[in-house]
């Protein structure tokens, strides 16, 4: 299969060198010197240092020959830009080609575009005039990924072909790809646990225990699944990997960029030192506030999204943050 990865980061770096062990593989990239190094040396020195990449990845850094690699039958363009830039990613690739002649669609970022609060899935509908492609999504870090340890991932499309075409892109070595239908599940799975990633941090940098990360990431959980099953998910979707599974390892892994702000956080940074600090996109940060909107306009309850917010833009000190959450009245779980 002759397989397009555009984005050169941590994440779209990973997926193409694993992809390149058993395809014809083109990364394009924004970054001159990143494609060099990567060309020459093997590594990606910005995002994975220290990590030999496999020796059969291809970089391109003209994005319509990049593009042109995969532009056949049985081709695969693979979206691995932040969710910032998808919208201008997908408006290129309709320079080079028509939708009606374009290679199956693939895309990485998790979120929601701030501007317009539209998942991926609606943005490139919106873009293309129709549905098309699917995400690859689910609990996995770049740098495990390109070192090759073990890791299952989600494909998620209601279209049959292109769950079957992720599957045969991606499901070899340590690297496993589960079939889902629920395109909307697993989108708002991927989006909204950065934030409760941000909440645990807080919670774990404030040295509040266990017992209290169980409660967070749990309730989390809960408020991940009502604000899914409002956008028209099935609440099953969030018990497997794209779901429990991303939210659990973006919460608990110190790998995880949106945990770190949360830890940053409680130890008294403010919002632009801990992203200064981090110097990499976290979209936990950005798509909080439009989480907030999206619930307010669904009625959907999330306190915990609430609080994160109110650490993040409205002055609250994250001990503050947490003392609303505690002194929320009593109720059933069910409706907790």
């Amino acid at each position: 299969m002759n397989i397009t990865v555009f984005g050169s980061g941590a994440w779209g770096t990973a997926v193409a060198a694993h992809m390149a062990f058993a395809h014809s593989v083109v990364l394009w990239g924004r970054d001159i010197d990143v494609l060099g190094r990567i060309a020459t040396q093997r590594e990606n020195p910005r995002y994975l240092a220290g990590i030999k990449l496999a020796p059969t990845l291809q970089t391109q850094a003209d994005f319509a020959s990049a593009a042109r690699h995969a532009l056949q039958p049985g081709g695969m363009w693979v979206l691995g830009t932040p969710m910032g830039a998808l919208r201008q990613t997908l408006e290129q690739l309709l320079q080079i080609a028509p939708v009606d002649q374009w290679p199956s669609l693939v895309w990485l970022c998790k979120g929601f575009e701030v501007r317009t609060g539209l998942m991926p899935h609606q943005v490139v509908e919106q873009v293309l005039g129709k549905p098309y492609g699917g995400a690859l999504t689910g609990p996995s870090f770049a740098a495990e990924v390109a070192r090759g340890l073990p890791c299952a991932l989600t494909a998620a499309s209601p279209c049959a072909a292109t769950r079957s075409a992720m599957v045969q892109a991606a499901h070899h070595a340590a690297l496993r790809v589960y079939e889902l239908d629920d395109l909307v599940g697993a989108e708002v799975g991927g989006a909204v646990k950065n934030i409760m990633a941000v909440a645990t941090g807080i919670c774990d940098g404030l040295q509040l225990g266990l017992n209290a990360r169980a409660a967070l990431i749990t309730r989390g959980m809960a408020e991940i699944k009502r604000l899914a099953v409002a956008l028209g998910a099935q609440a099953e979707t969030l018990n497997g990997l794209s779901g429990f599974g991303d939210l659990i390892l973006t919460c608990t892994g110190d790998l995880s960029r949106n945990r770190r702000v949360g830890l940053m956080l409680a130890q008294g940074k403010n919002l632009d030192e801990v992203l200064a600090n981090l110097g990499q996109v976290a979209e936990g940060v950005k798509c909080a506030p439009v989480v907030r909107q999206l619930a307010a306009t669904l009625g959907v309850d999330m306190p915990i999204t609430a609080a994160v917010n109110a650490v993040l833009f409205d002055g609250v000190s994250p001990g503050e943050g947490v003392m609303r959450l505690l002194s929320r009245e009593a109720r059933s779980e069910d409706a907790a």
